[in-house]
């Protein structure tokens, strides 16, 4: 597949066979929506037509059939227990993440590839019913799609994950010619979740010569995924990758080694769970008189005044604008970037509320997407997102607790005059 670019570098169960009895349906082919028991006809169409109709966000990565088991706490070692709660649904970062964007309104196609199996088609039937673009997902009449057994801990608010991937995984040769730039029509951004390292990094190429901007999900280290950062314009990492990417012992310091090691960068934000998220926001490099900032720092005078506002909806603090500094491996060498940090807490939940927290890092990286498309500010933006990761934190499941639109708890951040 050529870019005319110069490249920058076990038992039957009820559920198995409801699941076997459905069909795949034809938008694998045709890319005709069909609806889902997962969302009403009123959810679907308020997001779809919401005023976001010609945003376009492309995405690729892995999709996943979730089985979902919550429990009062978790099992000790040759331990049978009950489960709480039991669903079957769909998962994966990638699906997880397009799902909430097509939620909120945009326009979300998806490239990937499952199983023509009872899981395969679970998965197609989900995403055509909450309006997800599913005409690039390769259906392979052989082989088997990912499944994930997920171990939700009422006690402890946690949850395991244990994954079978889907096999054999998508390989550029299996990609109807014109997929890469179909699928990258008229995008206005492009998110990669870092799995299917091959055809992520063509389309990666694909939307550089498009100057079509990405968003990269590190959650953590996988094969391709330096290749992929380095043409980066977004990265959203979970809590502990900065530091095992660079070997530094402060997520501050790290934070400055990545937006100073990835040429591209506008952003990158660290999400932290109940605690929230840090954001390092790269600015133009032509601004005057800017002093050196102690990144070390700011971080901790922004942790500070955090605490003092003890706020129960997501709060923004930021550092003012000023250099970051970063001294080279050399001990000598200096790189510098003019920037801002800022720090947003997370929504204050009630423990009775808290259901599940897988997939919240997907919902926040959905309104993420959803932020970048629609040009909201970071001070909008991050908390935004934040809502969105608790609304999703109240129901079982990585999608179900996504909002849509039209959610009340939503249309603040909506409006205009905000």
């Amino acid at each position: 597949m050529a870019i005319h670019c110069v490249p920058y570098f076990g038992a039957e169960t009820f559920y198995t066979r409801r699941i076997r009895s459905l069909k795949m349906p034809s938008s694998v082919v045709r890319g005709h929506a069909h609806s889902s028991a997962n969302a009403s006809k009123e959810d679907i169409a308020n997001s779809q037509s919401s005023g976001q109709e010609k945003l376009i966000v492309a995405g690729c990565g892995g999709l996943s059939v979730d089985y979902l088991a919550s429990v009062a706490r978790f099992p000790q070692p040759d331990q049978k227990i009950r489960s709480v709660d039991f669903k079957v649904q769909g998962g994966g970062n990638a699906g997880n993440c397009l799902t909430g964007a097509a939620r909120l309104g945009l326009n979300a196609r998806l490239l990937s590839k499952v199983a023509e199996d009872a899981f395969g088609k679970l998965v197609i039937n989900e995403l055509n019913g909450d309006g997800v673009d599913t005409s690039f997902i390769t259906v392979s009449n052989f082989g088997s799609t990912s499944f994930t057994y997920i171990i939700v801990d009422q006690e402890t608010n946690t949850r395991t994950c244990i994954n079978s991937p889907g096999y054999p995984p998508l390989s550029p040769q299996e990609l109807p010619d014109g997929t890469l730039t179909n699928i990258l029509s008229g995008a206005k951004l492009l998110y990669l979740d870092g799995r299917l390292p091959e055809v992520a990094l063509l389309l990666a190429e694909e939307a550089r010569c498009r100057s079509i901007p990405m968003l990269i999900d590190a959650e953590r280290k996988r094969e391709g995924l330096d290749e992929l950062l380095e043409i980066a314009t977004y990265v959203v990492c979970s809590a502990n990758f900065p530091q095992d990417w660079t070997g530094l012992s402060t997520l501050s310091e790290a934070l400055v080694e990545i937006v100073t090691r990835l040429p591209n960068l506008k952003f990158v934000i660290t999400t932290l769970g109940a605690s929230g998220c840090v954001m390092l926001e790269k600015l133009s490099d032509d601004l005057p008189d800017l002093d050196v900032l102690d990144v070390n720092t700011e971080y901790q005078l922004l942790q500070d005044q955090s605490v003092r506002m003890a706020a129960k909806e997501p709060t923004v603090v930021a550092s003012k604008v000023g250099l970051f500094r970063q001294t080279g491996p050399d001990g000598v060498s200096v790189k510098e970037f003019a920037g801002r940090l800022l720090l947003c807490t997370a929504e204050t939940i009630p423990r009775s509320e808290i259901v599940d927290t897988t997939g919240s890092g997907d919902a926040f990286i959905a309104a993420v997407l959803f932020g970048i498309c629609t040009q909201m500010s970071p001070e909008r933006m991050l908390p935004f997102a934040a809502v969105v990761a608790g609304a999703n934190c109240r129901a079982l499941g990585a999608r179900g607790g996504l909002p849509y639109v039209h959610d009340p708890k939503l249309i603040p951040f909506l409006s205009p005059s905000m």
